[in-house]
C-alpha cells in the first residue's frame, strides 16, 4: 500500500498530521510538540539523529531541522567551515549550517507548500530520508576535517566516494 492511500479522503490534512502518522509508521520514537511542530529521533548508521518538523502557516512552509552533536576542537573551526562551505555546494535539497553555542550540526530544508498544497506523505517520508542519508553521506568527512585533521578536499573524498556492499 502507498503512504497516500493512508490519506485518501481525509479532506484538509494538517502537514505535522502526515509527519506523525509516518513516525508511528516508521516505529520512530516522537513528541508532537505543538500541534505545529513535531521532534523525532531516527536511527542511521553513524548515529542517531535529531529530527524537527515544524509547520509555519504564515509562510506555508514545512520546516525540517536534523541535528547530531558534534563537538569539534576549537583549533579546527575554520577547517569545519571550509568543508561546510564544499559540502553545501554538492547539494541541492538543503544545507548544512554550524551551531557553535549548542554544538549540533544542522540540516536545514523547506518544503514550501503555498496555494493550500498538501505535503504528500511520500514527500514527507523523501524529506527525511534525505536529510538523514545527508547527514549520514557527510558525517565522515566533518569528522575526518575536524577530528583527522584532513584537509576538507581530502575529507570530502570520503562523501564522495562509493560504498559497495558492507564491511
Amino acid at each position: 500500500m502507498a503512504l497516500s492511500e493512508l490519506f485518501l479522503d481525509q479532506g484538509d490534512i494538517h502537514p505535522i498530521d502526515v509527519v506523525e502518522s509516518l513516525a508511528e509508521h516508521n516505529e520512530w520514537d516522537f513528541d508532537r510538540v505543538t500541534d505545529d511542530q513535531i521532534a523525532m529521533s531516527v536511527q542511521g548508521q553513524w548515529r542517531t539523529y535529531s529530527i524537527t518538523l515544524a509547520w509555519c502557516a504564515r509562510e506555508e512552509t514545512l520546516r525540517l531541522i536534523c541535528t547530531f552533536e558534534m563537538e569539534p576542537p576549537e583549533d579546527r573551526i575554520a577547517a569545519l567551515y571550509e568543508l561546510l562551505s564544499r559540502a553545501n555546494d554538492m547539494v541541492w535539497t538543503g544545507a548544512f549550517t554550524w551551531w557553535s553555542e549548542q554544538k549540533l550540526m544542522a540540516w536545514r530544508y523547506g518544503l514550501l507548500l503555498s496555494g493550500g498544497q498538501i505535503a504528500a506523505p511520500e514527500q514527507v517520508d523523501r524529506l527525511i530520508s534525505g536529510a538523514v542519508t545527508a547527514a549520514e553521506r557527510f558525517y565522515p568527512a566533518f569528522q575526518l576535517a575536524t577530528w583527522g585533521r584532513e584537509t576538507a578536499e581530502r575529507a570530502l573524498g570520503v562523501a564522495l566516494s562509493d560504498c559497495y556492499g558492507r564491511a
